[in-house]
């Protein structure tokens, strides 16, 4: 009796073994694939699995997006110069069954192969290029490097999310001469529209004296046409009240000045002259007896 007893619970605890040798345990981040002897028999999906211990076996794919890094490489542009590039390259394996097969049967070791991949790709990229041409072209670089990794994966079970060109580094000495001719474009920039600047201000100035000269000139032709009109005026003045007698307007024109100046004057006793001062200020002249 004690032998069968001993019998039933080595039973039990073989089979409580197995049970749970054979639990596995599925992330939402991953999806399975069983094999029975070696054999795919089986899509497993995140959760609870139960696999038969040493006949199954249950192999996990991460599904999220990932990263590698396709490392430092030296290239010789189309130049002939010595080029650091080094890029990156995002991915993921799709969750549906016959992308994460492909993953597992059609690669061995899928990121080795995209950093590979990658690497190839880039020397025959920046191959055609010149190091100022790598350097002004990194979007059509990286839209390249995607569309071949793309390309050459299509079979893998991933998609190729995008790529990263993280550096293009040329020899130093080549860097110090471009950054000298970086420097004196940008010095050359600032002369000429300090120049320009320059330039307009003194556009400006002689913009403004050609106004003020206009000015003057304008003023001095107003001016003049007063001046005209005044002796215009005096000329109808002189034919209306002096017609035939000039001699007399001057002497007139000299006792006008006079008289500015003088508090006393001493006057001709011309008749005529008389009569036209007196006149003049309205008062007549008297009468000798």
């Amino acid at each position: 009796m004690s032998s069968l007893y001993i019998y039933s619970y080595s039973v039990i605890f073989i089979i409580a073994v197995l049970f749970f040798a054979g639990i596995r345990i599925v992330r939402p981040t991953h999806r399975g694939l069983i094999e029975t002897f070696g054999k795919y028999s089986k899509f497993a999906n995140p959760g609870f699995h139960w696999i038969i211990p040493l006949i199954q076996r249950l192999y996990q794919v991460n599904t999220t997006e990932q990263m590698v890094n396709a490392e430092p490489q030296v290239i010789i542009t189309n130049d002939n110069l010595n080029a650091t590039v080094d890029a990156q390259v995002y991915f993921k394996i799709n969750t549906d069954e016959e992308n994460v097969k492909n993953s597992m049967y059609n690669v061995n070791n899928y990121q080795v192969q995209i950093v590979a991949l990658a690497r190839t790709t880039l020397r025959n990229i920046i191959g055609t290029l010149s190091l100022k041409s790598a350097n002004s072209e990194r979007g059509r670089i990286n839209t390249d490097l995607l569309m071949t990794l793309k390309t050459e994966t299509r079979n893998w079970g991933i998609d190729i999310m995008r790529t990263e060109l993280k550096e293009i580094d040329p020899p130093k000495d080549v860097q110090e001469t471009m950054n000298k001719v970086v420097k004196a474009e940008n010095e050359k920039i600032a002369a000429i529209d300090f120049a320009t600047a320059a330039e307009t201000t003194a556009d400006g100035i002689k913009r403004a004296e050609i106004k003020k000269a206009e000015g003057i000139k304008q003023a001095k032709i107003l001016a003049a046409e007063g001046e005209a009109q005044a002796i215009k005026l005096v000329n109808e003045a002189a034919d209306l009240y002096f017609k035939g007698n000039a001699q007399l307007l001057r002497k007139l024109e000299a006792v006008e000045t006079a008289l500015k100046e003088n508090a006393k004057v001493i006057v001709p006793a011309e008749a005529e002259l008389v009569n036209v001062i007196g006149e003049l200020a309205g008062v007549l002249p008297l009468k000798m007896e």
